[in-house]
């Protein structure tokens, strides 16, 4: 192997460097060893070709690894914004490529060590027809815990399994306000009017700050009306801020 070019303060450039020197040496000495490599006076092509297959088994190796790392990382209290910043890429980049390492259970890694694991899990209706907002909403929520979120997309679908025989009565709905068919604001005087539902907690989440909506909203009688803010931070802390308050601190009626 090269020399050791892992030395503090080296730029990316020669980190890369160093690296590629020490797996294009480790990939040579691998296609020698391996009972079907190339033979020592084999052609060019031959010999390229039994190199691109080592460093195939190279790259499937370093992903396995990887995955393992990024594991124990998490499991020590690191989140996606730490492991996307020790790979170069997004949070958001992170958790597409390291899905569900913060499921919390006994044996799986969890970004919150301190967070109590539920004796069942959270069970949330998200009433949201934006499909980007609906996944940050879903990340925001795993983070913290085992949730198990049913989305629909509007006020007639929310009413159809809310009322569907055998479906699970969620401990909170995330509500939108503008969608089709049905929109949040006729759903939630269905809701709050109806006697076997007017008891789960129902937090409207929604772009408008408008104070008509918002006196509407609580005139219906929403637990909650939070603006959902621009910043994608933010974003995921005020839905983390929900889940805590009603999943988390609020005590919930028993379940019927």
């Amino acid at each position: 192997m090269p020399g050791n070019n892992f030395v503090p303060g080296a730029t990316p450039r020669e980190t890369a460097a160093a690296v590629d020197g020490a797996v294009a040496d480790l990939a040579q000495r691998l296609t020698r060893l391996i009972p079907d490599g190339p033979p020592p006076h084999a052609d060019g092509a031959a010999q390229a070709l039994a190199l691109l297959r080592v460093l195939d088994h190279v790259r499937l190796a370093a992903e396995r690894l990887q995955q393992d790392a990024a594991a124990d990382a998490a499991r020590a209290g690191a989140g996606y914004p730490q492991l996307g910043d020790a790979c170069g890429i997004t949070r958001q980049g992170a958790r597409r490529r390291w899905p569900g390492l913060f499921n919390h259970s006994h044996d799986k890694p969890t970004e919150h060590p301190m967070t109590t694991v539920p004796a069942r899990a959270y069970d949330v209706l998200l009433v949201e027809d934006d499909m980007a907002d609906a996944m940050l909403i879903e990340e925001a929520l795993s983070e913290r815990g085992t949730r198990n979120l049913v989305q629909v997309t509007d006020g007639v679908a929310a009413l159809e399994h809310l009322r569907a025989p055998g479906s699970v009565r969620p401990d909170l709905i995330v509500l939108d306000l503008n969608m089709p068919r049905m929109n949040g604001r006729d759903l939630l005087q269905i809701l709050k009017t109806d006697e076997n539902l007017q008891t789960i907690p129902v937090v409207v989440l929604t772009t408008s700050s408008a104070p008509e909506d918002v006196t509407g909203a609580y005139n219906s009688h929403a637990n909650a009306y939070v603006t959902k803010p621009v910043n994608l931070d933010e974003f995921e802390r005020a839905v983390q801020s929900i889940d805590a308050f009603y999943l988390d601190t609020a005590t919930r009626p028993p379940r019927t």
